[in-house]
């Protein structure tokens, strides 16, 4: 029971926050995954650090909830992007050239 608790406590703790575990393994650029892994990470905080100072005021405060589940939703849509279509996440630098239209005049 508790080896089973602490393998999900592991797992958990992995898909958050192991970028070679959770869905922005699919980024094949580890330095964009890394940004998008530490842009989400400031947008927790920021969330986290809104919903106690809102809690804090007002014990059922609409603002700290809606920025909770906001952060949720973009979460959730970062790693469904990240899965569905990781090439998005590249800029037209590191994007492979048959990606960037290469067949127009001057490629």
């Amino acid at each position: 029971m508790i080896a089973s608790l602490q393998k999900l406590v592991v797992h958990a703790w992995q898909f958050v926050f192991d970028h070679e575990v959770s869905p922005l393994r699919n980024i094949p650029d580890v330095a964009i995954r890394h940004y998008v892994l530490q842009a989400l990470g400031m947008m927790w905080a920021l969330a986290f650090a809104v919903a106690t100072g809102s809690y804090a005021f007002m014990a059922a405060s609409l603002v700290g909830h809606t920025v909770l589940i906001a952060a949720a939703a973009i979460t959730v849509a970062t790693w469904t992007t990240a899965a569905a279509r990781p090439g998005l996440f590249l800029s037209d630098a590191t994007r492979p050239h048959h990606a960037r239209g290469g067949d127009r005049q001057g490629d």
